[in-house]
């Protein structure tokens, strides 16, 4: 389809605020303002709070616009995603990538200055694994693309807690590894709803290349992994027992949610199980920093 000048010249804020994938942002951006209040024991300042929103989401923005520019020519053949405005033309690819280049800019020297150099760097790794190491090398070529590839995912709460410490502590790397285990019983709950797409464009997703009963097996054991991660920090002697009684019944949710997909393959469960996912971590970093405020406070 040939799209005229005139046609590609009308693009508004608003095409280039659903560039950046606000919908998927959300629960990484608040993972990262999250780890701000689990390092800060509390509320840790406008100032840094309004940094780390503004620049956490530029970056993420500037990393899904660039996505937008790469996976253009498949986005085109998927119905969910055929009318994203790097397909429409409605955005040139051109302008998609100055516009994400300057958002990365942007948040880089936003962060830096509100914050130190380690959250503007923690940003820019994010940003850096998500477009080269999962969108350009494994997306395409393995099935386990979400489970490496996937780690971008988990910068965020680095971005925050560095933001608030200027430190990278071991406890950090944890809240990093929630996100790690996290991500494939999360996405491949997605993959399987959207199997079909993927099929169509040949993108070696699980599901697609083992099947549906494989990908709920693996769904299972990464829940396990997720289950066991999420107790560290109580060994550890970070978090208490708000936390560890909140991690017992969300784990415990999610261990049975991700048990019943597997005996049933129903898509009524493949979609209860996707939507609980992003509550069990929203509510998960939640419990952390409820606990953390209380804990501090107290002593």
């Amino acid at each position: 389809m040939v799209v005229s000048a005139v046609d590609s010249d009308r693009a508004t804020w608003l095409d280039y605020f659903w560039l950046t994938k606000p919908r998927v942002i959300s629960l990484l951006l608040f993972t990262a303002i999250m780890a701000m209040f689990i390092a800060a024991g509390g509320w840790p300042g406008f100032g840094l709070f309004t940094v780390v929103l503004v620049g956490g989401y530029m970056v993420a923005g500037s990393a899904n616009a660039l996505n937008m520019v790469i996976d253009r020519d498949i986005d085109a053949r998927m119905k969910r995603t055929a009318q994203r405005p790097t397909v429409t033309d409605k955005i040139s690819s051109r302008d998609a990538t100055v516009f994400a280049l300057v958002l990365m800019a942007a948040s880089f020297a936003i962060l830096w200055w509100g914050a130190n150099l380690i959250a503007a760097l923690m940003a820019v790794a994010g940003l850096v694994w998500y477009v080269l190491i999962y969108t350009l090398y494994m997306k395409r070529r393995f099935w386990s693309n979400i489970v490496i590839g996937g780690a971008a995912g988990a910068f965020p709460p680095l971005v925050g807690w560095t933001a608030v410490t200027g430190d990278l502590s071991l406890f950090a790397w944890y809240l990093f590894l929630i996100i790690f285990f996290w991500t494939p019983v999360h996405f491949w709950a997605l993959a399987l709803l959207i199997k079909d797409d993927y099929a169509a464009v040949g993108i070696p997703m699980l599901p697609v290349v083992r099947g549906e009963r494989e990908t709920a097996l693996q769904i299972c054991l990464y829940a396990i992994l997720t289950a066991i991660v999420a107790l560290i920090p109580v060994l550890m002697g970070e978090l208490r027992w708000f936390y560890l009684v909140s991690a017992l019944l969300l784990n415990g949710l999610l261990l049975m949610r991700s048990l019943r997909l597997y005996q049933t393959l129903e898509r009524g469960w493949t979609l209860s199980l996707y939507k609980y996912s992003m509550l069990y971590l929203a509510l998960l970093f939640v419990a952390m920093a409820v606990d953390r405020a209380v804990w501090m406070r107290v002593s």
